[in-house]
């Protein structure tokens, strides 16, 4: 796994490379955020992690660019802004994770390691799971409801096969949470809320047929009919 760390403190950058080094991850590392762009947009990585305030670029304007570009590439932001206003704007860019300093080096490669594993995509032949009028492409990593193509970042793509997977059934919070992002569930946090209403964006807002649906004080379900 090729990990891409855009921090503009060299000491931290240093630990964390040294860390993920010693847990088998490639890693490079960037110190100010048009660096970081560069590397991440003309080399293969597995996932980055970035600093929000940095040098030349900033972190948010940064994983803008790269979720249009590469939308497939997992971002984990690591900063001291931890305001739910700055989490928000975060997720709104595209970050798939929002990790707050100071921070455990542990608490930072399980993250690493809940983006980077690689969803089980072989189940028999099977290279699309189709519910009612929407087909998840298991190969391309892509939507496709009324023949209209929809793109979804890492982190969307594996939160709809998990919703596609499980139609019909009542999934509540801690359990997407676990199962999607690897860690328990924060009550503190609205990350779930926040990427199921980028989904409903992308699958649900141009259709009568709402697919994804709210059960109050329970969690969510993915409806077939």
């Amino acid at each position: 796994m090729n990990v891409l760390v855009i921090e503009d403190e060299p000491k931290l950058a240093e630990l964390m490379r040294q860390g993920l080094d010693e847990d088998g991850y490639t890693v490079d590392v960037a110190y100010d955020g048009q660096e970081g762009l560069d590397k991440a947009l003309q080399n293969p990585f597995d996932l980055v992690i970035m600093d929000v305030i940095m040098p030349i670029m900033n972190g948010v304007e940064v994983c803008r660019i790269i979720r249009k570009v590469k939308p497939e590439l997992p971002v984990i932001m690591l900063t001291a802004l931890d305001t739910i206003r700055d989490k928000q704007n975060g997720f709104e860019a595209g970050a798939d994770d929002y990790i707050v300093k100071p921070f455990e080096f542990m608490e930072l490669l399980m993250r690493v390691k809940a983006h980077t594993r690689r969803p089980n995509n072989n189940i028999g032949s099977e290279q699309l799971i189709k519910v009612s009028d929407l087909e998840l492409d298991l190969d391309l990593k892509i939507a496709r409801r009324h023949g209209r193509e929809i793109t979804l970042t890492a982190k969307e793509y594996q939160l709809l096969d998990y919703l596609m997977r499980n139609k019909n059934r009542v999934l509540s919070r801690a359990e997407i949470a676990q199962k999607v992002w690897g860690l328990n569930f924060d009550t503190g946090t609205n990350i779930i809320d926040v990427y199921i209403n980028f989904l409903r964006k992308k699958i649900d807002m141009s259709s009568e047929r709402k697919l994804i649906q709210t059960q109050v004080g329970m969690g969510y379900i993915f409806k077939e009919n």
